[in-house]
């Protein structure tokens, strides 16, 4: 049983994302919950901390390789968000059930990438933590358009290049792993939901 999207659609994107890698999926979230999560991101700016590369003791800030700023989320500790937590849930039951990926976690931040603010070409994985099996981004971006940057770049297998806008209330899922990805440099302040969802969580780490 799914709550927040019908198993057709779900059927859908799964489809899309084992051919492709990833899917897109524009006005992922309800109303309420999209307006929760953007009143909820402007509520916490101010305890956001430059965000870095690589997990654990190999961590390190490079802004010349990624200018975002983050702020992590703990499902415990941001009941406000239960509703979310409740979606992600939802996620990985379908995930589990349809593509045999048997997760069982998740971690996520909210991220501000400022006027100028980029990530170069990365995989959301680490060489000693293999553990992530699928992003989830939700953009919480209005009025959005062509020119404002931000773009989240895909790496295709044919070396071909997408380009995927982040528009408020659209959710990319992608296999974290597999595909290679960037964000390239935003002209005006840019917000998301980012997270991964995992099959053996071992604690906080970052990317």
């Amino acid at each position: 049983m799914t709550d927040f999207h019908n198993l057709e659609d779900w059927l859908e994107w799964i489809d899309e994302l084992s051919d492709k890698h990833y899917v897109v999926v524009d006005h992922f979230l309800s109303q309420p919950l999209y307006t929760t999560l953007k009143n909820y991101f402007v509520e916490h700016q101010e305890l956001f901390t430059q965000a870095g590369i690589g997990s654990l003791d190999n961590h390190q800030v490079r802004t010349k390789i990624r200018g975002d700023k983050t702020y992590w989320l703990d499902a415990n500790r941001d009941v406000d968000l239960n509703s979310f937590w409740h979606l992600v849930q939802e996620t990985k039951n379908v995930l589990n059930r349809y593509c045999y990926l048997s997760l069982s976690g998740h971690e996520f931040h909210l991220a501000h990438y400022p006027p100028g603010g980029h990530y170069a070409r990365h995989l959301d994985q680490f060489e000693e933590r293999s553990n992530r099996m699928i992003t989830m981004i939700v953009y919480l971006n209005d009025g959005w358009k062509t020119g404002d940057g931000g773009e989240l770049e895909i790496f295709e297998p044919d070396k071909s290049l997408s380009l995927i806008q982040p528009l408020g209330n659209r959710c990319v899922l992608f296999k974290s792993g597999v595909v290679p990805h960037a964000v390239l440099k935003s002209h005006k302040d840019r917000y998301s939901l980012t997270g991964w969802l995992t099959y053996q969580p071992k604690g906080l780490a970052w990317i």
